[in-house]
């Protein structure tokens, strides 16, 4: 099976935010398995951006006035597009990233869940809400949940599909539009999520997608919208907060990770090892909640090491468009460059590689081993700074208190994964990881896939939460609307200011015999 033609390209490349787009400078957009151009794409200004921003809020006010209901029927018919063109939109994201066929069926499958999730759900969650009033029988108070306006997404390019288009369904769900900047290496992913979606009824300028650097593009969105979506590093998280603060708008953010696992004595190993490939090695490990730490209670240690050693040794790497290799391609030279960094810092100062630890050029110009070290100590770059690579490290433990004092012992609080004797035994432990989300008995794809169950970092690995019914109401300002029935606050007219001031503070205090006060 080929890379997407050239036919598909110059069609999404009409679906493009930016005027005259055939007269713009343009930058290569390349197959990552072979390293050749497959298509350009024109590089967006401050300007494109501001003028997408503008047609959005003119379109978001009539897009507002539709009911959850009628902007459900749209996401419904997108969940069902999205699951009929799996294939076009595997090849897309394989094309533009190198990932494995599994990985890129990770992002699709993402997607049609979220929108399945949110077209059920969001009617009544954006539904007004009676709440009791100051002083029931006198008041009727009711909570609505308003629009933002427009929102921005500045998406990455590890998951440049699901994380361009599952954050835009919950926004435009709430009644906002969403104006995106793409990561510049993986543009035609979120074209393609756009495409279905204008299919599916959604008005062009509700999504408009504009390509083009972050320091122009990027910076545009933040300046101008009216709440702002990242996902990325947390150096960059750190820099649009700081902008985002500024104007005071809302802002969420999935940052980094230096995820940790946590294996006990008595947890299956070979179960845990078939597992660990999966947390520790999709998307190349190019991913923010995969796992980069293992913890080994050292009566076992030996033996996990042995038999995740064969098991990662046994992986089969591979470039192309099917399914078949387990991982597949690294990103890009820098993605490469760190690995080898890493790595080698740590077989430097003392480290052993396991298994992997080399640069496989003989599969594609972007291939790097996936890689386990024993030995890391924490002058070692790996130890506490994120890879984001195929790149784990195993760490023997005395016991689990060790264990749940070493995961916690970080900066970064987004994934962790548990394997114990019992279910119970790795819940207990669970509920002590300072992180986001936990996974028991698996990697990350629980945690991640439960769409009903808020999903977000700790610590520098973020702010607010996608997903659940705070993935959506972020979207939304509150609002209280209180009507006064029968009497003011101020009494009834013929009743003397003294008397009612007498009988108010007993009215309050009867207030604590009604449920919920």
């Amino acid at each position: 099976m080929p890379a997407p033609s050239a036919e598909t390209f110059a069609r999404l490349a009409e679906s493009i935010a930016i005027p005259e787009a055939a007269q713009r400078p343009t930058k290569p957009v390349i197959e990552v398995f072979t390293g050749r151009e497959l298509a350009t794409v024109p590089v967006g200004t401050a300007q494109d951006a501001v003028d997408a921003i503008a047609r959005a809020r003119v379109a978001q006010r009539q897009w507002a006035q539709r009911t959850p209901a009628q902007r459900a029927k749209i996401f419904d018919r997108y969940y069902t597009s999205v699951l009929e063109n799996r294939d076009a939109l595997m090849d897309m994201a394989q094309a533009e990233t190198g990932k494995s066929r599994a990985s890129a069926l990770e992002e699709v499958l993402d997607i049609a869940m979220t929108a399945r999730y949110y077209a059920r759900t969001a009617p009544k969650l954006l539904a007004p809400r009676r709440v009791q009033g100051m002083l029931p029988g006198l008041t009727k108070t009711v909570v609505r949940h308003q629009p933002k306006g427009v929102v921005g997404v500045i998406s990455p390019w590890n998951y440049p599909m699901t994380l361009a288009v599952s954050d835009a369904i919950a926004a435009l769900m709430a009644g906002n539009a969403v104006v995106i900047k793409p990561d510049s290496q993986t543009p035609y992913c979120a074209l393609a999520c756009a495409e279905l979606l204008y299919q599916a009824g959604l008005p062009r300028e509700l999504f408009a997608v504009v390509p083009g650097p972050g320091s122009v593009v990027g910076t545009a969105i933040v300046e101008n919208t009216e709440y702002l979506m990242f996902t990325g590093s947390t150096a960059t998280g750190k820099t649009l907060a700081e902008q985002a603060g500024r104007r005071l708008i809302g802002y969420s953010a999935e940052l980094g990770g230096k995820n940790p696992m946590i294996v006990t004595a008595g947890a299956n190993l070979k179960k845990v090892a078939e597992a660990a490939v999966r947390a520790c090695f999709s998307n190349s490990g190019q991913l923010c909640i995969s796992i980069e730490r293992i913890y080994v209670e050292k009566s076992v240690a030996d033996e996990f090491t042995r038999v995740l050693g064969k098991r990662v040794a046994d992986m089969k790497l591979g470039a192309g468009y099917e399914f078949g290799p387990e991982m597949g391609s690294l990103i890009s030279v820098a993605q490469v460059e760190t690995v080898t960094k890493h790595v080698n810092d740590a077989v430097t100062k003392g480290a052993t590689v396991v298994t992997g630890g080399k640069a496989r050029p003989d599969l594609g110009p972007l291939f790097f081993e996936p890689t386990l070290l024993t030995g890391v100590t924490e002058d070692m770059e790996c130890a506490a700074n994120e890879t984001f690579g195929p790149l784990v490290s195993i760490y023997p433990v005395d016991n689990v208190e060790q264990a749940i004092a070493k995961a916690n012992d970080t900066e970064y609080g987004l994934n962790a994964s548990v394997w114990a004797a019992s279910t119970s035994q790795g819940e207990a432990i669970a509920a002590r990881i300072h992180a986001g989300t936990v996974n028991v008995n698996e990697g990350y794809g629980p945690t991640w896939g439960s769409t009903g169950a808020p999903m977000g970092g700790m610590g520098v690995s973020g702010v607010g939460r996608r997903h659940g019914a705070e993935g959506l109401l972020k979207y939304t300002e509150a609002q209280t609307v209180a009507t006064t029935r029968v009497v003011n606050l101020g009494g009834p007219t013929w009743m003397p200011n003294t008397l009612w001031a007498k009988l108010m503070p007993h009215a309050i205090k009867l207030l604590r015999f009604l449920p919920g006060r």
